[in-house]
């Protein structure tokens, strides 16, 4: 006969799920904060302070991308982004 998991059992495997998904989250929070530094670098928006950057980035990410893109002049591309840099 089957024993059935009790609550505990089932509260503890959750927590230690959980555990398992924060640190998951900070890993890939990690990598992409470098992915995201690595498209900054070279661009000209490193020599902004960071309170600055920060504000800027904000702003570009409440307005969108194609909105960002046609208030400062550039039209997005016809095909969305690739996800890779271009030329690579």
């Amino acid at each position: 006969m089957p024993t059935k998991r009790s609550a505990i059992d089932a509260l503890r495997k959750l927590e230690a799920d959980r555990q398992a998904l924060d640190e998951r989250q900070r890993e890939l929070e990690e990598k992409a904060a470098l992915e995201l530094g690595q498209l900054i670098l070279g661009s000209g928006v490193e020599a902004f302070s960071r309170k600055g950057l920060r504000q800027a980035s904000e702003m570009l990410g409440k307005l969108g991308e194609a909105e960002a893109l046609r208030r400062l002049g550039s039209e997005p591309a016809a095909s969305g982004r690739s996800g890779t840099p271009a030329g690579s």
